[in-house]
């Protein structure tokens, strides 16, 4: 079992079962939600993750016609977002994990997005989009 939360600490979750695939995202979207050059997250099943504290401070956001991403109402944390494409699973930031001993990404996505003042220096495979499908999926 994973556990997470929030940067202030309202928000509290735990993940049940596997996490996998991890990415480094650099599509726009990511950027700009993390303020930084991508953001990494893990996908997980939807019915894996629960929320054990602070369920009423989080709250979401629809980034585009198919993402939604959800974040502490109170520190602002950006911890989970969603994809039409895929209904049955949640993507959790990595970054949110208390100990995310052992998690290693696997690739870069979106790197046709990535931001121009940016070198990805890593040997990491590298997706113009998103790896398990073949064109974007509507978050670039």
């Amino acid at each position: 079992m994973a556990t997470g939360g929030c940067l202030c600490g309202a928000i509290r979750f735990e993940i049940r079962g596997e996490i996998g695939p991890v990415d480094h995202c650099h599509c726009s979207m990511c950027r700009r939600a993390h303020g930084a050059p991508f953001a990494t997250f893990g996908r997980i099943r939807r019915d894996a993750l629960e929320i054990v504290a602070g369920a009423d401070c989080l709250t979401a956001h629809a980034s585009s016609e198919a993402v939604v991403r959800s974040f502490c109402a109170v520190c602002g944390s950006r911890l989970f977002f969603r994809h039409a494409a895929l209904p049955e699973h949640e993507f959790v930031a990595i970054g949110s994990l208390d100990d995310p001993a052992g998690i290693t990404p696997e690739a870069h996505i979106f790197v046709a997005s990535k931001a121009s003042w940016y070198a990805i220096r890593d040997a990491l495979p590298q997706h113009e989009h998103y790896a398990p499908f073949d064109e974007p999926i509507g978050d670039e």
